[in-house]
């Protein structure tokens, strides 16, 4: 029996991203903007104003699109590490309802997890078990599952932006900021050991590693030398460990205004996509991973797919 139409966003630390399904499941739009909505919450703890009200706006602006889709009420807006991490959060709830008459909710990092190997391990063909990472702007999350379902996960204070804003602080970035950006990941990474590690879980067991969301399909997108953001190409692509190392140098050793100009690179995206390089490379180095596997299936399908 066919449904009605159903919609989700995800408002993660840097972008902001919206699906629309139909009844059957199948889509009939996907968008993302970034807004940086973490942009000052790792120093000051509280969300800044014009960042809040870009995301306020491009919330708005989805509104339009689902109702346009035929959406009424099967609308789940999810956010993550920003507004997990923000003193003043109700801010945000408040717009969000304002704009839409929708109550956001704040997901925790292991629902986050869950819904992104959901959406991942079920789109691309990799061996079991399987490692899921998913590097956002403030978050980045390490999910261990096989098709049983999820075997461990942790949510880490280790994303694109947070490592910029931290570490990453000259254009093209110093050495001494290089040695300091892979000296905070490594500590962040003996962290999700020793968590895992309670869990029962080694991210090294792993017989696959499958990267999500923007940092990773970018990353991807830049390994194959497009000149566009092609999603069909993207999808399901390999980037062998070695090559990612060499990309993430590269980047690193790059102006953003120099990132910018790399064809397939979304706007708003060229002054932290570094950074996320330096996690992905550092998460297939120290686990032994030969590649990473790109999805553009992620959390958002599985948000969208709990409305089902």
């Amino acid at each position: 029996m066919q449904t009605s139409p159903r919609a989700a966003v995800d408002v993660g630390s840097n972008s902001i991203r919206l699906l629309v399904v139909d009844g059957d499941g199948g889509r009939l739009t996907r968008q993302m903007a970034i807004t940086r909505l973490a942009a000052g919450v790792d120093a000051t703890g509280h969300l800044d104003d014009a960042a809040l009200e870009r995301s306020l706006e491009t919330i708005s602006g989805y509104r339009d699109i689902w109702r346009e889709h035929g959406v009424t009420d099967r609308v789940r807006i999810a956010a993550t590490s920003a507004v997990r991490d923000a003193n003043d959060r109700d801010r945000f709830f408040q717009g969000v309802r304002e704009a839409t008459g929708i109550d956001a909710q704040v997901i925790t990092g292991v629902e986050e997890a869950s819904l992104a190997f959901a959406g991942a391990a079920r789109a691309v063909d990799v061996a079991m078990p399987t490692a899921v990472i998913d590097i956002g702007g403030g978050s980045t999350e390490l999910i261990v599952g096989d098709d049983a379902g999820l075997a461990g996960s942790v949510s880490l204070q280790l994303g694109c932006v947070r490592l910029t804003e931290r570490c990453l602080l000259e254009d093209p970035v110093s050495a001494q900021h290089l040695v300091d950006a892979r000296a905070f990941i490594d500590d962040r990474l003996d962290e999700a050991d020793a968590r895992l590690a309670e869990q029962g879980v080694d991210l090294a067991d792993a017989a696959a590693l499958i990267g999500v969301a923007g940092t990773a399909t970018t990353l991807a997108a830049l390994h194959l030398g497009l000149g566009t953001y092609e999603e069909s190409k993207i999808h399901g692509s390999r980037i062998p460990t070695g090559a990612l190392a060499d990309l993430s140098v590269r980047l690193v050793g790059l102006t953003s205004g120099q990132r910018a100009e790399l064809g397939p690179m979304q706007p708003g995206r060229e002054d932290v996509i570094h950074g996320g390089g330096l996690i992905l490379a550092a998460v297939l180095t120290r686990y032994g991973f030969d590649e990473v596997v790109v999805s553009e299936a992620d959390n958002l399908d599985g948000l969208v797919a709990s409305l089902a």
